[in-house]
């Protein structure tokens, strides 16, 4: 069963029906895909079924409700699907922010404010003395880097229409990247060369992951089509 949620923009009970549809998907076996009218699959969809108003389900090439559902009426709909042994792999493609997105922006905002601190002690953001190197990288790696993971990893699937990993390889990222920048700021305040250089490849590690899962989204999202390459982890 192929359950597609029509959805745009300007649409302000689109992000409700997602929620409700995602929480659906992880409890029944069935492909889920949020598809924006805008992208051209969404506008196929809307000109061949004559979609008049988003959010609309479309279920296995049907027009089947509008508006949004209530998890029981979302549940009716895919009665026929099976319930899952365990959760969907995490493919976030939709309009709101992943658990694993919210988390890079909430850690990039705390390093803003570890930077913002800085700047009230010391009365300059890049103090003179051992720290200088590591406030430096704390912020531009801690809020600049971050901030971009969180964001890149939510837009540009928005834009592509193309899902990107989530699950555990996400997770990873984020704990790898957080782990490796405390640890090489902490070294460069130390003098530790050996801490600095374990957390510089820790942040390099995080940066492959997040090719690694950004790449098939630029390049069409043929690599996770049909595919579970990386496992069926939950976002």
């Amino acid at each position: 069963m192929r359950v597609q949620l029509l959805v745009s923009e300007w649409c302000h009970t689109c992000p409700a029906a997602e929620k409700v549809w995602r929480d659906v998907a992880d409890e029944r076996e069935f492909e889920f895909a949020v598809v924006d009218v805008m992208q051209p699959e969404g506008r196929e969809i809307v000109a061949r079924l004559r979609v008049r108003s988003v959010p609309s389900i479309v279920i296995d090439g049907e027009l089947k409700a509008v508006g949004v559902q209530t998890p029981d009426e979302a549940r009716a709909l895919v009665a026929g699907a099976r319930a899952r042994a365990r959760p969907a792999a995490a493919r976030h493609a939709g309009m709101i922010l992943s658990r694993d997105n919210r988390a890079w922006l909430v850690v990039a905002l705390a390093y803003l404010a570890a930077a913002a601190l800085s700047l009230a002690w010391h009365g300059s953001l890049l103090p003179d003395g051992p720290g200088r190197t590591g406030a430096v990288h704390l912020f531009a790696a801690g809020f600049a880097v971050f901030t971009l993971y969180g964001l890149g990893a939510h837009m540009l699937p928005r834009f592509t229409g193309n899902p990107i990993r989530g699950g555990v390889w996400a997770w990873s990222q984020l704990a790898l990247g957080n782990a490796g920048l405390l640890a090489l700021a902490a070294g460069l305040w130390m003098g530790l060369v050996s801490l600095a250089i374990i957390g510089g490849a820790a942040l390099w590690l995080s940066l492959a992951i997040f090719a690694a899962r950004i790449l098939p989204v630029l390049a069409g999202g043929a690599a996770l089509a049909g595919s579970d390459a990386f496992g069926p982890d939950a976002d």
